[in-house]
C-alpha cells in the first residue's frame, strides 16, 4: 500500500536555471515576540474541519500553536522549541501538524537537518535549493524569503509546505492531507509567560 502512495506523489523535477553558490539565504524569524491569528481548514480521507488558531512566536526559535475547532467543539495544542515538537491528545490534533521541519517552513524559517551536498540554482528572481544526494530537501526562496519546502523520497515529493501572501498550505501526499491556513494579523507582542511552553 505505501508503494501505492508513493507512486502517486508528484515526481520531483531536476533544477531549472543557473547554477549559483550553495549558500542557503538565513530565513530566520522576525527579531522579539509575535503573534499570529489565522483561520485553519483541513481537508483528509477521513475528515474536514475548520476553525481558528493563534501561533505565539519567540525568537529565534520558540512557537506554540493553539487550535480551536469552528463551534467551540475541541481545541489542540503544540509546542515547538528547535526541532523538539510536542503535541498532547488525540490523533487528529498530531493529524494537523506538520513534522517539525515543514512547521518552520509555514512559518518563513528554514530549518532542516544538515546534509553535506547542496546544490542551488536561480530561476528569474527564485533560487531553488536541493539537500542531499539524491534530494531529500528542496527549497524555494525568494530573496531571503522562504517561500516553499518540499520533503523529497524516492525522487518524489511526499510532502510540502507554501507561503503566498497571507496563505499558508501544507500538503501530505501520503497521507492525503491538506492544510490550509489564512493569516488574518500578525502583531508584535510582550514576552510570553514561561508556562506556555508546557503543554501538558
Amino acid at each position: 500500500m505505501l508503494v501505492t502512495i508513493t507512486a502517486c506523489a508528484p515526481a520531483l523535477r531536476p533544477l531549472k536555471g543557473a547554477p549559483a553558490p550553495s549558500v542557503v539565504p538565513r530565513a530566520v524569524l522576525p527579531a522579539g515576540y509575535h503573534q499570529i491569528v489565522f483561520d485553519w481548514e483541513l481537508q483528509d480521507r477521513e475528515l474536514v474541519g475548520r476553525g481558528e488558531g493563534v501561533a505565539r512566536i519567540a525568537s529565534p526559535d520558540s512557537v506554540r500553536l493553539d487550535l480551536f475547532l469552528r463551534g467551540g467543539f475541541g481545541s489542540g495544542v503544540a509546542v515547538l522549541i528547535d526541532d523538539s515538537l510536542q503535541v498532547p491528545g488525540g490523533s487528529i490534533v498530531r493529524g494537523l501538524i506538520p513534522p517539525a521541519p515543514l512547521l518552520w517552513a509555514a512559518l518563513g524559517r528554514a530549518a532542516v537537518p544538515a546534509f553535506h551536498d547542496t546544490t542551488a540554482r536561480v530561476d528569474g528572481e527564485l533560487l531553488r535549493v536541493d539537500i542531499g544526494v539524491p534530494p531529500s530537501w528542496r527549497l524555494t526562496f525568494r530573496g531571503d524569503s522562504l517561500l516553499r519546502l518540499e520533503r523529497v523520497r524516492g525522487g518524489r515529493i511526499i510532502e510540502w509546505v507554501e507561503r503566498a501572501g497571507s496563505v499558508v498550505r501544507y500538503r501530505s501526499e501520503e497521507a492525503r492531507r491538506a492544510l490550509s491556513l489564512t493569516i488574518k494579523r500578525v502583531q508584535e507582542v510582550q514576552p510570553f509567560e514561561a508556562s506556555i511552553w508546557d503543554p501538558f
